[in-house]
C-alpha cells in the first residue's frame, strides 16, 4: 500500500514553560536530517571504517541468502521455528518474541475481534499462570507491562514481545516458558473472559476517536472488495461484549498452531546454544491438537478507474488529502530486487525533499506533506529529478548506511528481533549489515536520475488509485476530486507542467570563520567521565566521551530566564517567538536551504554560531504562513472534544494561570510578530549566560578546537542580555485548590469517550529535596502499578492507567520549596467513571494507612533499577543527567559533586524504601488522608438538554450527589428558551 498525506496541521513546537532558554541538537542519522558524524581520527577503539569497505561484484540475478544472517535458526519437531542471536545492546537484556501467523482476517463474522481477545487473555491466565500472574512476574523482574508494549494483533499476525533481564539464568528460562504457555496453553474460561472484556472494550472505545474513525474508513476504502475491509483487528463491539468462551477457544485452538509460529530470542547471552536448549525444553513438549490449517490468501482486487471519497469528520485536527496506490508487493529475492528497492527509496527521498520545500514557499498549497511511498507525480514523469537532486539523495542514503555499518555491533536487540520477525512473517531476507552496506555502496552510484524518475510511471491514477479527502465540514465533493484529476492528466498530456525550480544552496554556512575563543578554566570530573570548559566569552561547555554508538553525538544548551520572566501582557507574543523564528530560519537560512546539507560536528556547531549571530526580522509573508498554521491549530483544538477537558483541568489545578491557559483565536490575532522576534533575538545573544552539554563519540583533539572556534567565537554583546541569577527567577504563578473539586466536563462527541484525571497537590520541603524528588518518582510508579491492579486486573474496567508528576515551573532557588502535583489518568466507560474515581481514592487511602505489600515494593525497586541500568548505556540519558545536574538546586559550581549528591539521594531512598516507609512517605507527600484535598475531572459526552435535565432531577433523590438548584434552573431555562447551540456543560460537586 502506497499512501501520501497532504496534511493541514500545526507545526509549531510546544511552549517550554520552564524558566530557561534552550537549544538542542542530535546526531542520530537514522532519524534526523542534521547528522553529527564522529571524526575518522577518533581515539576511541577503532572499528573497520566504512570508507575502506570493499565494493562487491554484483550479479543482478544472484539470489539473496535465504537463511537469516547471524542467527541460530532451525525448527523443532513440532513445527515451531526459532531464531537465536547473541547481541550485547543493551547489556544483560534479551528481546524475546513469539510470532503467530494468525490475525483478524481469519475471523468468521461471529468472531470479529476474537483474535485480539485471545491476545489479551494470554496475559490474564494460562495453564500455569492465573489472575494476571504473568504481568506480576514481568514487573517483578523489571520488565514493563503496559498498553501496546507487550503484544500486537494485526490483520495477518499476532506477536507477543518481551524485553527481560538475563543477569540471572532463571529469568530467561522463565520468560521463554511464558511464551511457550502462549503458544498452546492460554486459558479461556468464562471468568477469564468476563474479567478481560472491560479492558478490551476500553481499548475499542479508545480507538473510536477522530483519528481511529478516519483510519478505519480509509482502510475499508482501500481494501474494498477484500475480506480485509471487514476485518479490522479491534473487532465489533457486539462480539467483544458477547463472544462465548467456546467461540474464543475454537479460534485459538484452530489457528494457534506450532507450524505457524516462531520464537525469536536476541540478547546478551553467554552463548546461543544454551538458549536454543531452553527453547527446546519449554517448547519441545508442546503440541497442537490438530493438523496445521492451511492459511488462506485473501486478494485485494486492483482497479483501473480511481476511487474517490470525501469523508467528513467533525472532530478532525484539520483537512487532509490521502492519495494511495495499491500494487503487488515486490519480492525481495535477488540483488536486482534489492536494487529496485533502493530506486524506490531514492524516489521517495527526493519526492519528500520537494514536498517540504513546497510547504515553505510563499502561499503554500499545504502546511505539511509527506510520501510514505508516492503521490500524484505528473511533474516528475514529465521532467524527472535533476542529477543534483539525486546526488543529494544518494549522499543522504549513503550516510545512513554508513552510520548503520559503523554501529553494526551496537544495534539494539529489539531491532534485530524485529528483522527476524519480518523474515518469518514476510519472508524478508536478513543478509547482515556488512553485506547490505557493501551492496548499497556498490549499487547506489549506479542508479541514475533517469532511473529514479522512471519510477513515477508506476504511479498513475489508472494504477489502483484511491483519492480521499478528510475535512471537519463538507467542502470538497467527489466531482471536485474527479475534476482535479482530469485537469492534472490533461496538463501532463499537453506537457504544460513546468519543471521544478531549484533553490541555491549555500556553499558555506559560516562564510567568515570567527576568531576562536580560549579556555579560561578546565575541570575534570572523573566520577562521571566528563570535562568542563569555561570559555573566554563566558560560555560553559561540558562534554562526555562515550562509545555507546559510534555515530552519535548529542548536545543541548540552556540559559536561565524564559517566559516566566516576561510580563503577562507580552506572554502570548513572546511565546510565538520560536514558531515565527523557525519559519524564517533561526540559523540565517530558510529551512529548505539547509535540509539538503549533510552535517558533521563542525556543521552542527556552525549552526549554533549562526543562531547567536542571526538577527531575525519577520517578513509579511513569513508571518502570514505562521499565523495561518497557528489559527488552524487553534481551530483543530476547538474541534477536539478533549480540549474542553484539558483546558478545564488546567484551569482548576493551576488557578487559571495565564501560563497554562490555551491561546484562543482572539488572543492569537493580538500577537505582535515584531515583539516575538525581538524576544527570540535577545534569548540567543549573550553566550555567557549559556551552559552547553555534549555527549557522544567525540574525539577531544578534534572537538575542542571546533568548540573554541564556533562556541568560543560567539562575541559578547556590549551589555549583558537576559542575564538572570537562578535565585532571582520568578517561577510560574499557579495555585492548587485547597478543597475537593469533582467536576464533569461535557463535550460534543461523535462517539462516546470518557477520560478521568485525578490530581493531588505536592509540596516538597527544601531541607531534603533530593531524597523527596526521588521518593516521588518511586511512589508514582507504585501508584500506577496498584491502580492498574485494582481497576483493570481486579475490576476489569480500564485498559491502562498512567501516573504523571508535574514539578516544573518552580523557582530554581536554593531556598524555596517545590510545588506541583501528581495526577492519575485513565479512560473508561462513561457510566462507571465516578465509581472508578472512588475505587482509586480507596486504594490510595489504603496504601496511606496500611502501606503496600513487600512484593509491591520489590516490583517498584526492580523496575526503577532496570530502567536505570538501561539509561546508563544511552547518550540521551547522560545528556539529560548532565543538564539536570547543572539546573539542580544543589549545584554550586561542581557538576561532579551534584552528580554524587543525586546518586546518594537515589541510593538512600532505595535502601529505605519498604512498606512502612512507603506508607509514611505517601502520608507526607500527598494530602493525608488523600480524600481531603484532590481534584477529579471527568470528560463525558454531551447529552441532550432533556436527557441532562431528567438525569439532574433524578439525581436529587441521591443526597451524596445532589446538584445546586441554580444549575437545574439554568438548564431548565435554556431548555424553555430553545437554545440550540452550546459548547459544553459542566456539573460540579465541591466540598
Amino acid at each position: 500500500l502506497l499512501i501520501l498525506f497532504f496534511l493541514s496541521e500545526d507545526l509549531n513546537e510546544p511552549t517550554n514553560f520552564f524558566p530557561s532558554r534552550r537549544f538542542q541538537s542530535s546526531g542520530e542519522t537514522r532519524n534526523r536530517q542534521m547528522d553529527l558524524f564522529p571524526a575518522e581520527t577518533s581515539q576511541l577503539p577503532k572499528k573497520h571504517r566504512f570508507r575502506s569497505l570493499k565494493l562487491v561484484n554484483v550479479d543482478m540475478d544472484q539470489i539473496l541468502e535465504e537463511n537469516p544472517y547471524g542467527a541460530d535458526y532451525g525448527r523443532l519437531d513440532n513445527g515451531l521455528f526459532y531464531y537465536v542471536r547473541r547481541n550485547s545492546k543493551p547489556k544483560m537484556r534479551a528481546a524475546l518474541a513469539l510470532a503467530v501467523k494468525a490475525g483478524s482476517v481469519l475471523e468468521e463474522e461471529e468472531e470479529r475481534g476474537v483474535a485480539h481477545i485471545v491476545e489479551h487473555l494470554a496475559f490474564s491466565a494460562t495453564k500455569n499462570y492465573t489472575n494476571h500472574d504473568i504481568v506480576k512476574f514481568l514487573e517483578s523482574i523489571g520488565a514493563e507491562f503496559g498498553a501496546c508494549q507487550n503484544a500486537v494483533t494485526s490483520a495477518d499476525e499476532t506477536v507477543y514481545e518481551l524485553l527481560v533481564p538475563v543477569d540471572k539464568p532463571e529469568l530467561l528460562s522463565r520468560a521463554i516458558s511464558v511464551l511457550a504457555e502462549f503458544s498452546t496453553e492460554i486459558r479461556v474460561s468464562k471468568e477469564d473472559l468476563e474479567k478481560e472484556r472491560g479492558a478490551v472494550m476500553e481499548e475499542y472505545r479508545g480507538s473510536r476517536n477522530a483519528s481511529g474513525r478516519m483510519q478505519d474508513a480509509h482502510w475499508m476504502l482501500m481494501m474494498e472488495g477484500s475480506k480485509y475491509a471487514e476485518r479490522l483487528p479491534i473487532g465489533l463491539e457486539k462480539v467483544i461484549r458477547s463472544a462465548s468462551p467456546d467461540t474464543v477457544r475454537e479460534f485459538y485452538t484452530k489457528w494457534y498452531h506450532l507450524h505457524n509460529m516462531a520464537v525469536v530470542a536476541v540478547g546478551d547471552f553467554s552463548d546461543t546454544k544454551s538458549v536454543v536448549e531452553l527453547i527446546k525444553t519449554h517448547f519441545g513438549p508442546k503440541f497442537s491438537r490438530s493438523e496445521p490449517p492451511e492459511l488462506p490468501i485473501f486478494e485485494v482486487p486492483s482497479h483501473e478507474e480511481p476511487r474517490f471519497s470525501c469523508f467528513v469528520e467533525s472532530e478532525s485536527a484539520g483537512s487532509a488529502v490521502m492519495i494511495s496506490y495499491k500494487m503487488p508487493v515486490d519480492e525481495l529475492k535477488t540483488v536486482k530486487d534489492y536494487r529496485d528497492m533502493l530506486t524506490e527509496y531514492m524516489f521517495l527521498y527526493a519526492l519528500n525533499q520537494r514536498f517540504f520545500k513546497l510547504s515553505r514557499r510563499n502561499d503554500p498549497p499545504y502546511f505539511s506533506c509527506s510520501a510514505a511511498a508516492d503521490a500524484l507525480v505528473a511533474r516528475v514523469r514529465l521532467h524527472g529529478f535533476s542529477e543534483r537532486e539525486i546526488c543529494i539523495v544518494r549522499a543522504l542514503m549513503m550516510a545512513e548506511i554508513e552510520s548503520a555499518y559503523l554501529e553494526r555491533d551496537q544495534m539494539q536487540s529489539t531491532n534485530l528481533r524485529d528483522e527476524y520477525l519480518q523474515h518469518f512473517l514476510r519472508g524478508e531476507p536478513v543478509v547482515g549489515i556488512e553485506y547490505e552496506a557493501q551492496l548499497q555502496k556498490t549499487i547506489l552510484p549506479q542508479i541514475s536520475a533517469v532511473e529514479v524518475s522512471n519510477y513515477a510511471e508506476k504511479l498513475k491514477t489508472s494504477c489502483s488509485c484511491v483519492i480521499k479527502t478528510v475535512e471537519p465540514w463538507a467542502s470538497a465533493t467527489v466531482d471536485d476530486l474527479k475534476s482535479v484529476v482530469r485537469k492534472i492528466n490533461k496538463l501532463e498530456l499537453e506537457q504544460h507542467i513546468t519543471p521544478w525550480n531549484e533553490e541555491n544552496i549555500p556553499e558555506e554556512i559560516v562564510s567568515v570563520k570567527p576568531t576562536p575563543g580560549q579556555v579560561i578554566n578546565q575541570f575534570e570530573y572523573s566520577n562521571i567521565g566528563a570535562t568542563e570548559l569555561v570559555l573566554s566569552n563566558g560560555m560553559r561547555v561540558c562534554y562526555k566521551c562515550t562509545d555507546f554508538l559510534d555515530d552519535q553525538i548529542l548536545f543541548t544548551g540552556f540559559s536561565y530566564g524564559g517566559l516566566s520572566e516576561i510580563p503577562e501582557s507580552d506572554y502570548f507574543s513572546c511565546s510565538m517567538g520560536s514558531t515565527i523564528a523557525g519559519e524564517i530560519g533561526v540559523f540565517g537560512y530558510r529551512p529548505p536551504m539547509l535540509m539538503d546539507m549533510l552535517a558533521d560536528l563542525e556543521t552542527a556547531l556552525q549552526l549554533v554560531y549562526q543562531l547567536f549571530m542571526t538577527t531575525l526580522t519577520p517578513g509579511e509573508e513569513d508571518v502570514k504562513i505562521v499565523m495561518q498554521m497557528a489559527e488552524e491549530a487553534v481551530r483543530a483544538q476547538e474541534r477536539d472534544p478533549y480540549t474542553a477537558f484539558s483546558d478545564r483541568v488546567k484551569e482548576i489545578n493551576y488557578g487559571n494561570s495565564y501560563f497554562f491557559r490555551p491561546i484562543k483565536l482572539g488572543e492569537l490575532q493580538k500577537v505582535d510578530p515584531l515583539k516575538a522576534c525581538e524576544y527570540f533575538n535577545k534569548c540567543f545573544k549573550d553566550p555567557s549566560s549559556f551552559t552547553v552539554a555534549i555527549v557522544g563519540n567525540l574525539d577531544p583533539s578534534v572537538a575542542v578546537p571546533l568548540i573554541l572556534q564556533y562556541l568560543g567565537g560567539i562575541p559578547m554583546p556590549p551589555q549583558p542580555m537576559l542575564h538572570y541569577s537562578r535565585d532571582d527567577l520568578k517561577g510560574l504563578p499557579f495555585t492548587f485548590p485547597t478543597s475537593i473539586i469533582r467536576e464533569v466536563v461535557r463535550s460534543p462527541m461523535v462517539e462516546a469517550q470518557c477520560s478521568v484525571q485525578l490530581s493531588f497537590p505536592v509540596v516538597l520541603k527544601n531541607g531534603s529535596l533530593v531524597e523527596e524528588v526521588h521518593s516521588v518518582g518511586f511512589l508514582s510508579k507504585l501508584l500506577e502499578t496498584k491502580i492498574l491492579q485494582v481497576l483493570r486486573f481486579k475490576h476489569g474496567q480500564i485498559y491502562s492507567a498512567g501516573v504523571s508528576v508535574f514539578l516544573g515551573g518552580n523557582r530554581p532557588s536554593r531556598t524555596s520549596d517545590i510545588r506541583g502535583d501528581i495526577s492519575i489518568n485513565f479512560s473508561c466507560d462513561p457510566g462507571s467513571s465516578s465509581k472508578l474515581v472512588d475505587l482509586a481514592l480507596d486504594e490510595i487511602l489504603r496504601l496511606q494507612e496500611e502501606g503496600p505489600l513487600d512484593e509491591d515494593v520489590s516490583t517498584v525497586l526492580e523496575l526503577e533499577q532496570r530502567a536505570h541500568e538501561n539509561g546508563l548505556q544511552e547518550n540521551y540519558y547522560w545528556l539529560e543527567r548532565i543538564l539536570r545536574s547543572y539546573q539542580s538546586r544543589i549545584y554550586t559550581g561542581d557538576i561532579g559533586a551534584s552528580f554524587e549528591i543525586q546518586d546518594e539521594g537515589r541510593c538512600k531512598v532505595r535502601e529505605l524504601l519498604a512498606p512502612s516507609s512507603a506508607r509514611s512517605t505517601l502520608q507526607r507527600i500527598l494530602p493525608y488522608p488523600c480524600k481531603k484535598q484532590y481534584t477529579a475531572v471527568i470528560l463525558m459526552p454531551q447529552t441532550s438538554r432533556f436527557q441532562l435535565l431528567r438525569s439532574l432531577f433524578r439525581s436529587t433523590t441521591r443526597p451524596s450527589y445532589s446538584r445546586d438548584a441554580k444549575i437545574i434552573a439554568t438548564i431548565a431555562g435554556l431548555t424553555v428558551l430553545g437554545v440550540s447551540f452550546w459548547r459544553y456543560s459542566r456539573s460540579t460537586l465541591r466540598s
